[in-house]
């Protein structure tokens, strides 16, 4: 174990890249080397209950994995296999969902779809390997779970790294309010009853409104900004963050103080870099950044945009330096933002011209509470068939007055941009008004939930699937009661 460890007790990117996390930020880690569904295999295992989790200013009673918010960090390198058993000691059925793999079909843990939910009491093992470097990470799919503990990273090391940095920490956004505001599904179900999103999130600069509701607390690894995490390093040190939004109904506007960020990547694939003093982030989506530290004590800032609220974190590099206001101004804030059209693949990560296009259209229906793919809801889903082998370009067209970052489960997609390029993702935030277009290489069959990472908008209807050929499933084996 001494062997991959570098100086200061932190990860050495020169022997094995892990997110590590320094000081207060420290996961448990789960190790994933190669394993197999054979009786021999090395397993590990990951078990969902009920616990007390303590948010640094509070403790509350929530579900999560191995009683830890995140849940433990898993760790793989690429074209290796991971191997976990899911144990539900939960009152209530569950998967694990792991986000932007390109996984094998029945390992994507999306119920009703690739395998039924598992039940109280019993165990799933997922075994699949992974085939792409990057960050990623894991969460519940059933219902509104993912608003309570159920997520964490999943990290992916390159085993031919080209990027060159002293040292990583891995950055888990969430919003909060499980065991502090009713539940999610107490949440879900005023949504329902209303009108609509909390009126009191008006327009945000960027156009539109972005959520759904205020959260009490917005979170870095689990604390809140009145006990924040501090990532630990040296002045001068090169460090990559990789930061990862996991929350249900906030996008964040991300930037650490008196620092600018060079962009690596998107989605756990890489880009041209880019330096830009703030990113948005959205729901589901992934970004890696690398930043040459100053001296001293800075705040790392994620605004919950449209909203009041923000996380809040320290990155220290000077033990005697003054530790940063949770409300401190990050003037970088209001700097240069990545944009979308910043962003491009390499060379050989970009996919053939689509062949066809297919149109599809998010809308909200007149109860204000209900959001559609084309006009249906998740409980007479949208269903887009592809076949293998082709190229199709999605052109998506948002009608409704909300933010919906959209998801694509086992597989990758090219956001075309006016300039013919555009970056490699899963997760795309499309605007009221705008038009994407991403173009989408059918290589992995299965039947693959495509939606809004908003879990509050999913649970509200929008939800379809991109399926290989004709369908081969009865739709009564997909969850009707999307919407308790």
């Amino acid at each position: 174990m001494s062997r991959s460890w570098g100086p200061g007790g932190r990860v050495s990117r020169r022997l094995f890249i892990v997110g590590a996390f320094a000081g207060a930020a420290a996961l448990p880690v789960v190790a994933t080397g190669p394993a197999s569904a054979s009786a021999g295999a090395r397993r590990r295992v990951l078990r969902a209950h009920p616990a007390s989790v303590s948010l640094g200013s509070r403790t509350v009673r929530t579900w999560a994995y191995d009683g830890l918010v995140p849940g433990p960090q898993i760790q793989a390198r690429a074209g290796e296999t991971v191997a976990v058993r899911l144990v539900n000691d939960l009152p209530a059925p569950t998967t694990v969902h792991w986000h932007g793999i390109r996984l094998a079909f029945p390992m994507d843990g999306a119920p009703g779809f690739s395998q039924p939910a598992t039940r109280p009491g019993h165990t799933f093992d997922y075994v699949f390997t992974v085939p792409d470097p990057g960050t990623y990470f894991y969460h519940s799919h059933v219902g509104t779970q993912p608003d309570r503990g159920l997520y964490g990273p999943l990290i992916v090391a390159d085993p031919h790294e080209p990027l060159r940095y002293d040292e990583e920490f891995t950055v888990v956004l969430d919003d909060w309010l499980d065991g502090v505001k009713g539940t999610p599904d107490d949440a879900l179900r005023r949504l329902n009853s209303s009108p609509g999103h909390d009126d009191t999130l008006r327009s945000t600069a960027l156009g539109g409104v972005s959520a759904e509701m205020r959260h009490p607390y917005y979170l870095v690894n689990g604390r809140t900004p009145g006990a924040p995490v501090t990532f630990r390093s040296g002045a001068g040190r090169l460090v990559r963050f990789r930061v990862i939004n996991a929350a249900a109904d906030s996008a964040f506007r991300v930037a650490i103080g008196g620092h600018r960020m060079t962009v690596t990547h998107a989605d756990g694939f890489p880009c041209r870099p880019v330096t830009v003093d703030t990113f948005i982030i959205g729901m589901g989506e992934r970004y890696d950044v690398v930043v040459r530290l100053d001296s001293g004590a800075f705040p790392l800032v994620a605004v919950a945009e449209g909203k009041r609220g923000r996380a809040f974190a320290v990155v220290r590099t000077s033990p005697g330096a003054r530790t940063p206001a949770k409300g401190a101004k990050v003037p970088q804030l209001n700097g240069r933002m990545l944009k979308y059209q910043d962003l491009e693949a390499r060379r050989v990560d970009n996919l053939p011209r689509p062949s066809r296009t297919i149109t599809v259209t998010l809308g909200m229906r007149p109860s204000g509470n209900e959001w559609t793919m084309n006009g249906k809801v998740a409980g007479d889903h949208l269903r887009l068939r592809v076949d293998e082998g082709e190229t199709v370009r999605l052109a998506l067209h948002n009608t409704s007055p909300m933010w919906h970052p959209m998801h694509l489960h086992g597989h990758t997609f090219q956001l075309r941009l006016a300039n013919g390029h555009g970056p490699r993702k899963d997760t795309v935030n499309i605007k009221p008004r705008e038009r994407l277009h991403l173009d989408l290489l059918a290589d992995n069959p299965g039947e693959w939930m495509f939606h809004c990472h908003n879990l509050y908008h999913q649970e509200q209807g929008m939800m379809g699937a991109i399926g290989y050929g004709p369908a081969r499933y009865r739709k009564d084996h997909h969850d009707k009661d999307h919407r308790r």
